[in-house]
């Protein structure tokens, strides 16, 4: 059962977003999915409250401040959000969990600064080393000087850009719908499912 952790420590650069479309991506491929929130704000328990009963079921995984419930039996699935300013014990309990990590980032000196010493911090992890370990980029077209320089930093890291999550109006009136780029009609998104194909398959990488 592969447990997908999005974190950053920075506010605001788009870890319920990641988090609610990768959980539509895999209720969309037809797994039985969990999505957990260990955030304070519970943006992604919102979400999934206003998540259509005809929509593909995405299942809320209890998470609270003292300890993670263990998803039942049949769960195939695990996504879990998580808070700004994650460290400490917290942050060791959820590695723990992680099977893949993915970071969001923005193409800012200020998130690419924060997010420089959350890595660091996750190299010195001993569970990290087992965890696979993606950065995508949020709010950024992939054509700009911003990208670039965005590409530049990932690379200085070694660890691989995933892939791009664009600025665009789509995520805010899909959100508010309890809705993905994976439940509405193609031509609606086509560019966002472009932009997600990579994502999708580093996702189901094994």
């Amino acid at each position: 059962m592969p447990v997908v952790v999005i974190a950053n420590p920075k506010g605001g650069v788009g870890k319920s977003t990641l988090s609610t479309q990768v959980a539509g991506y895999f209720a969309f491929k037809g797994h039985n999915v969990m999505l957990g929130d260990a955030d304070k704000q519970q943006s992604s328990k919102l979400w999934l409250g206003l998540r259509p009963a005809a929509a593909r079921r995405i299942s809320s995984w209890d998470v609270d401040a003292d300890q993670i419930a263990k998803p039942p039996k049949g769960t195939t699935h695990v996504v879990l959000d998580t808070p700004a300013g994650l460290h400490g014990r917290r942050f060791k309990d959820i590695m723990k969990l992680a099977d893949k990590l993915l970071v969001p980032l923005q193409p800012s000196v200020f998130d690419m600064f924060a997010t420089r010493a959350f890595l660091d911090e996750l190299a010195e992890n001993a569970h990290a080393a087992r965890t696979q370990i993606g950065i995508v980029g949020m709010r950024v077209d992939a054509r700009t000087i911003a990208a670039d320089k965005l590409n530049e930093f990932v690379q200085s890291l070694g660890l691989p850009m995933v892939g791009y999550v664009r600025d665009t109006q789509n995520y805010i009136h899909l959100t508010a719908q309890g809705l993905t780029v994976f439940d509405v009609a193609r031509a609606r998104v086509e560019q966002d499912l472009e932009l997600w194909q990579p994502i999708c398959e580093w996702l189901d990488q094994r």
